[in-house]
């Protein structure tokens, strides 16, 4: 199973180089699970997505609402061919997701794409937001999804390294830093909009328009090494 990991962005221009190889690896006009968190407006997030995914390859996108503080059903996905984890609120993704879609895929894999929102929650340790590390600004405010001090939840466990998105948009590199610095997550990524990342075991490769940046540990410190579209990136 592929994890195809998305920064963000809405260029249509890049739909294709972004959800193409997701959608070829799901098979021929593949019916795509589309879980979109449910906040009134489903149908224009679906009507959105399903248009983006079309633009990339043939396929059938569906539909499901995840209901903030409802139990998810993993049975949903019966007859899916991929999943697709769709962005906003990213710590309730996490609170709805992470135990029974984490557990529906490790016991039956399927190609996997999470935008934003659905990049972040694939981790095992999962940054959900928060703008402050113990009162001092790391980020700016308005990425903190309602939350003050940097949080970490439990993600799908997909991946081993955390993940923040948006990264040169918002500015959300340096909420990761912190993190791994810290030792709250073990190492992270951080992916640019318009910019996704496919993992496949131990190795990834970047696509699209910008960079993803790999963050370790470094004594007390974080370093970080970017990389760019074409280049394959160790985990």
């Amino acid at each position: 199973m592929t994890i195809h990991l998305v920064g963000g962005g809405r260029d249509e221009a890049w739909y294709a180089e972004l959800y193409g190889p997701f959608l070829a690896e799901a098979g021929t006009e593949p019916e795509v699970a589309c879980l979109l968190l449910d906040e009134g407006d489903v149908p224009e997030q679906f009507e959105r997505w399903s248009g983006a995914l079309a633009a990339a390859a043939p396929c059938r996108p569906r539909a499901v609402p995840v209901v903030p503080g409802a139990v998810f059903d993993p049975a949903v996905l019966d007859g899916a061919d991929a999943v697709f984890v769709g962005g906003g609120l990213t710590p309730e993704y996490a609170s709805a997701l992470a135990g029974p879609l984490g557990r529906r895929l490790a016991e039956r894999p399927l190609p996997y794409a999470g935008f934003s929102a659905g990049a972040a929650i694939a981790a095992g340790r999962a940054v959900v937001g928060g703008w402050l590390s113990e009162g001092v600004p790391v980020c700016p405010e308005e990425t903190a999804e309602d939350l003050d001090e940097i949080e970490v939840r439990d993600g799908l466990g997909l991946i081993a390294p955390a993940v923040d998105v948006h990264a040169a948009q918002w500015g959300t590199l340096g909420r990761l830093v912190e993190a791994v610095a810290r030792g709250v997550v073990p190492y992270g990524l951080a992916i640019d909009e318009n910019t996704a990342l496919a993992v496949h075991g131990t190795t990834a490769r970047v696509r699209g328009a910008g960079r993803v940046h790999l963050v370790r540990p470094d004594g007390g410190g974080a370093a970080v090494r970017s990389y760019r579209a074409g280049e394959d990136l160790p985990l």
